[in-house]
């Protein structure tokens, strides 16, 4: 039995989960979180809708933001006011450790990812070799400061199951 995802569960808690959306729905980046693609050595790899959303659905998101953003700095467990203010930082540092695995960890690569950075959570989605070093890898993005967890959405087989909302051109 598979489970979904915690960022599908938060997604699915926000009326967001759906198995594809298409983008004549006006989809954009509404919150400016960051989302790249870090490797592309898996042909035919669908690619993940990321964090592109509908304005009616930014609209029944930015509550979230706000609440939930907010909570750790109210709270006395972070030094910036909202989770959001971390993404820029936490995807920068991401950017430096994948660098470095390029080296110590090159397997990580035999992969097509991407990554959205989301109120300090990575995200990791896309298509991965059967030998793909998963915990290894998921293991290492822990490690990047600030970030509170690290999601794995992949799967080594694209024509049986893709655990993430689509992006259709």
């Amino acid at each position: 039995m598979s489970f979904p995802s915690a960022f599908a569960l938060l997604l699915c808690a926000l009326g967001l989960q759906s198995s594809c959306v298409c983008a004549d729905e006006a989809l954009q980046n509404r919150g400016h979180d960051p989302f790249f693609q870090i490797s592309s050595a898996i042909g035919n790899c669908p690619e993940p809708l990321g964090p592109r959303v509908s304005e009616a659905e930014w609209k029944g998101e930015s509550h979230h933001r706000v609440e939930h953003g907010s909570d750790c700095w109210l709270e006395g467990r972070c030094r910036l006011p909202s989770a959001f203010e971390y993404d820029d930082e936490i995807a920068e540092s991401t950017r430096r450790r994948l660098q470095w695995l390029s080296s110590s960890l090159p397997a990580w690569q035999h992969s097509t990812l991407w990554v959205t950075v989301y109120e300090r959570w990575i995200v990791v989605q896309g298509c991965v070799a059967p030998d793909f070093p998963s915990r290894a890898f998921l293991s290492a993005l822990r490690e990047v400061p600030d970030v509170l967890q690290v999601s794995d959405e992949t799967t080594a087989n694209p024509k049986r199951t893709i655990p993430y909302r689509l992006f259709r051109r």
